[in-house]
Order: C-alpha cells, then structure tokens, then sequence
C-alpha cells in the first residue's frame, strides 16, 4: 500500500506485542524466513533490541524490511520525545524507521499530544523516519493535529476486529488520507469461535484466523498478526491467494459489538513507572 507521502507499506506485517524479549529474536528471524517484509514493535514492548537482532540475523537488506515502532508514553514532552527515537535507533541498529508512531495520545497528562507531534514532524524533517503517524487516536485527536500542526499522520494505528469494525473512524481516517492499521485483528482470539466466521472458514477451506485477517486486509486495513508457533506464523502468512465474498465480509462485519479488548484511547491515560 502507499502512504499519504508516497511511503510504500506491506499491508501485512508480524507483530512483536507481547512477545518476551528472549524469544523475539528468533519470532523476528522466523517472520522474515517465512515471507513477512513488516516488523511492528514499540519501545514499550521492551524488545526492540531483539527486533533489530532477528532482523540481521536473517541477512536481509535493510531497505528490504518495513520497520515500525512507537514512542513510549513517557515521553510526550518535544525534547523527551526526540532523545527516545535516537534510542529507539540505537536499539534497533538502524538509520532510520519505516514509520514511528505515538503510541497513545494521553488527552489528560500535562503533555499535550500537539507538542508531541510537532516533536514528531521535527522527527520526520530530520530523516530519522520515512514516515510518522499515530495509534489510538480518535477522530477529536486528529482534527487537533489537522488545526494546530503540519503534517497529516501516514497511519492511524487502531484496535480493529469483527467485534470493534471502527467503521466511522476507519471512513474518518480515509477522507483524509489517514491509513489504518488494524492492531489485534482477532480480538485476542474471541472471535475464532464466532459460528459466522467458522461457517465462512469452513466454506472456503481456511481456518478462522485466516478468514478474519483476509477480512481486514479486504477491508484495506494494514494488519500484522503475531505468534512465535512457526506453523501459525505460516497460516497467518498464506491470505493472499484465496479471496471473500461480498457476503461474507459483510456477514463478519455484521457482528460488530463497539468491543473493545484495549483502553479507551478517550480516557485511557498510563505512564509506565
């Protein structure tokens, strides 16, 4: 897919949430053997180092790997911000990210997120990141930026599954040239069992969990599931080369639910210790 900027992103990746630091490198090496050219991670996952180790271990080109991370929550203020992506760089053992995200937009600590994005926008001018953008933010959040700053996120990175289709929020980012990307696609797994899902599956031969992430990326929606099973590593790999019905994508976002497995970004405002 191409970015707001021009920015080429594979629209699937492999994310590293939740993966302990001592099995991601090797989840990263496995990803990259497997076919994935997009890595997320975050400073708060604390394994962007293992991230970078994965990622030469598989002697790939740098250039040919998408590599996205976010700035931690303790870190909104501009020069705070700034300091925390050359880390993230050192971590990593990069030049410079794909995309750099603010991971949440804290509408009620004492750093408002316009400073952190202008922060980012330096970020950007600077050529430390190809492209920057955000996660969790709402509708409210980026009219903000759109008043008070410069530069339009590439991505909006949100909670997105059959539970929680974000409809309003995904057409929001799309009128503006916002791309979404659709972080825990299978709602932490409750929506395998979901008998319309397992009848779409069972119908073209696939297992939920392929359905579901073929129903994102039909959508348009940037996903990268994650697991450190090679086998499921694999299925989540192999979407691209059986299609859904018009029926059955909207039979699957029929049952959305406004549920959320995450935060409510509107409220939701933690800075780890």
């Amino acid at each position: 897919m191409t970015l707001n900027n021009g920015v080429e992103i594979p629209q699937l990746g492999f994310g590293t949430y939740q993966i302990e630091p001592e099995n991601t490198r090797e989840a990263v090496r496995t990803a990259l053997e497997v076919g994935y050219r997009h890595i997320d991670t975050a400073e708060m996952y604390g394994n962007e180092k293992e991230v970078g180790e994965g990622l030469r271990d598989s002697g790939l080109d740098r250039d040919d790997v998408f590599i996205t991370s976010k700035l931690n929550n303790g870190f909104h203020a501009h020069d705070d911000a700034l300091r925390a992506m050359d880390q993230t760089l050192a971590d990593l053992q990069v030049e410079r990210l794909d995309l750099f995200l603010v991971h949440w937009p804290l509408p009620g600590i004492d750093v408002d997120f316009v400073e952190t994005w202008k922060a980012m926008e330096q970020i950007y001018r600077d050529g430390k990141a190809r492209a920057i953008g955000v996660s969790n933010f709402q509708s409210n959040h980026l009219n903000r930026l759109r008043d008070q700053t410069d530069i339009t996120p590439a991505v909006n990175q949100i909670e997105v599954h059959p539970y929680l289709t974000q409809d309003e929020l995904r057409a929001f980012g799309a009128e503006r040239g916002i791309a979404t990307e659709a972080w825990s696609p299978i709602a932490q797994g409750k929506v395998l069992d979901d008998p319309a899902i397992v009848r779409v599956a069972e119908r073209v031969g696939r297992t939920p969990a392929q359905v579901t992430l073929r129903w994102a990326i039909q959508r348009g929606d940037i996903v990268f599931p994650k697991s450190v099973t090679r086998s499921r590593v694999e299925e989540n790999f192999a979407l691209f080369d059986f299609e859904l019905s018009e029926d059955d994508i909207t039979a699957i976002s029929a049952l959305n639910r406004d549920e959320r497995t995450g935060p409510d970004p509107d409220t939701f405002n933690y800075i780890p210790g």
